[in-house]
């Protein structure tokens, strides 16, 4: 079965029935971020997430994309809460974008879910909000939605699954999860839950489809142990870990080992301090006494007793490890024998950026380990084999799978078929799901498109003007100036034409010059006297010259002034 997404005859859904639940995801399936899904019942919304999509080459000066807000916008008013399944920047990333439009939203999350929000909330001036704390086992009601939480296992601790209850039957949102069973602080998901909720009968089950085509169990996280060992043992330099600024389990391994060794440990970043002390704080993360030292007063210290946690694991371009590999840092410079140990896994769409700084950092003669010559990240998300292990224990009447691209939903919704399930619904972002009478079933879709933060701006950023920009970066930019005559109908002088971005020739234009006058008076020889009319003459000219000529597609900016 093929996603309905691209389908040009789903059209708007109509009212939703008495008593349905209708679903509509606003960013989250089709691509891995910017999680958002809006629950509706009663005429009361209830949204679970809301993060963001970092953004891809072929999108320059863009900072962040966020789901599109327009579907709901109408109705902030009708919103009972947003549950954050958990900390992560595509969960809730996007949260103070929303407040903007109506503060005070009820946030639902665990105590380290809602730390992590704080910081961006206050980042965005953003300190008069209602929240509530939650934990596992805990259930509370917002209007017509009952709220159950379960444990589940994940890359960053305090991860939630959500059950919700409404008239129109259960629905199970598991969050980002996996199942495994010997994870660093004794939280495993709660598969018990899981079975319980399966008795009661789940109507619609919501699952992590990330690593749906990935066969078995994913690598338990203590796996790793032995690989960040060997770094210490063998490494009598620096050592600098990268992982992402919320891996709390990770920089947790990474202080064990270093207090093994004798090793000093400094955090690099302003994502990693804060969200380090926040971990440690609130007893997430063990900090041995003595251990942490501020990274300015690393240089004082001996190479071999030094390690460094970074941010930049994915190669982010103003990121600390990026500035490393770049020798742009401010206080951090990389020597010959250091050991550089990139502690997470490639992002689709990062791979450039990473292999960038792996390029940058060998090349000042670091030894650099990652995911390619080594065991040093494990995934946070449940494989082929836990899917079909949770879809046996839940015994769901409808899937729907979510968080993942194309391929992954279409696996994830393969595995659950396998398993008995006979009512599996494919969706993308906009694809409008009701549950009625125990059924789910696809029934229309919104415009649901990505709004870009660029600088200060946020939903300005057009595809074209993206369009314009990657043109600019791949094809350069020419401009022509033509003054004209507009009481003799003739070019009065130029066109002077000017190229930036591309090497050309002094004499690379001059061929095309007589055509362009020749364009322009037959132009204003048959009426045409508005210079947007002689802009486009130009355009077409030099347009259709230089893509037969020399196979380019600049920009092309005319402009026409009267004399």
């Amino acid at each position: 079965m093929s996603l309905s997404h691209p389908h040009p005859e789903l059209t708007e859904p109509g009212k939703l029935p008495k008593g349905g639940l209708r679903v509509t995801p606003l960013g989250g399936l089709g691509e891995v971020g910017r999680n958002m899904t809006v629950f509706e019942y009663d005429g009361r919304l209830l949204i679970v997430d809301c993060g963001v999509l970092f953004p891809e080459e072929h999108q320059p000066g863009v900072d962040l994309i966020l789901p599109d807000f327009g579907p709901i916008r109408d109705r902030l008013d009708d919103i009972e809460a947003l549950v954050l399944t958990h900390g992560h920047e595509d969960h809730i990333g996007a949260t103070p974008y929303l407040l903007r439009e109506r503060q005070n939203i009820p946030l639902v999350g665990s105590e380290l879910t809602l730390a992590l929000l704080g910081s961006k909330l206050r980042e965005h001036r953003l300190r008069e909000t209602v929240q509530h704390k939650v934990r596992e086992g805990d259930t509370i009601s917002f209007g017509p939605f009952e709220l159950e939480f379960v444990a589940v296992n994940h890359s960053i601790p305090d991860a939630l699954a959500v059950a919700i209850r409404t008239g129109a039957g259960l629905a199970l949102h598991t969050g980002d999860f996996k199942m495994d069973q010997l994870p660093l602080d004794g939280r495993i998901t709660d598969l018990r839950a899981f079975a319980r909720l399966g008795e009661e009968g789940v109507d619609l089950f919501l699952t992590d489809s990330t690593n749906a085509e990935v066969p078995g169990f994913t690598t338990a996280e203590k796996k790793i142990a032995p690989a960040i060992e060997q770094v210490f043992r063998e490494s009598d330099q620096r050592i600098i870990v990268a992982c992402f600024a919320s891996h709390v389990h990770r920089v947790q391994q990474v202080l064990d080992s270093a207090v093994a060794h004798g090793r000093k440990v400094a955090y690099v970043g302003r994502s990693m301090v804060r969200n380090m002390q926040i971990a440690s704080d609130l007893g997430y993360l063990h900090v041995p006494e003595d251990v942490i030292v501020d990274a300015k007063e690393l240089a004082e210290l001996p190479p071999e007793k030094v390690v460094m946690v970074s941010t930049g694991s994915q190669g982010e371009p103003m990121s600390a490890l990026s500035r490393i590999a770049n020798g742009t840092h401010n206080f951090v410079h990389i020597e010959p024998g250091d050991t550089v140990l990139l502690a997470s896994s490639l992002i689709p769409g990062n791979e450039n950026s990473i292999y960038r700084v792996i390029n940058g950092l060998a090349r000042l003669g670091a030894n650099v380990v990652h995911k390619g010559n080594a065991l040093v990240h494990v995934s946070g998300h449940a494989s082929a084999g836990e899917l079909l292990y949770c879809y046996n224990i839940v015994r769901p009447r409808n899937v729907m799978p979510v968080h993942g691209e194309v391929r992954h939903l279409l696996a994830n919704g393969d595995l659950a078929r396998q398993t008995g399930v006979e009512s599996v619904v494919y969706a993308e972002d906009g694809v409008v799901v009701d549950l009625v009478d125990g059924k789910a079933e696809i029934a229309g879709k919104v415009e649901c498109g990505y709004v870009f933060v660029d600088g200060t701006t946020v939903g300005d950023v057009t595809e074209s003007e993206l369009k314009d920009r990657r043109i600019l970066s791949e094809e350069g930019f020419v401009s022509i100036i033509v003054v004209v005559d507009t009481v003799n109908g003739t070019v009065a002088s130029g066109p002077e034409i000017h190229a930036r971005g591309h090497v050309w020739p002094d004499n690379a234009f001059d061929p095309v010059k007589q055509p362009i006058i020749k364009a322009v008076n037959r132009a204003m020889s048959e009426g045409a006297t508005d210079t947007y009319q002689l802009q486009q003459a130009i355009r077409r000219t030099f347009g259709r010259w230089v893509s037969s000529t020399h196979r380019r597609r600049p920009m092309i900016v005319p402009v026409v002034v009267e004399a």
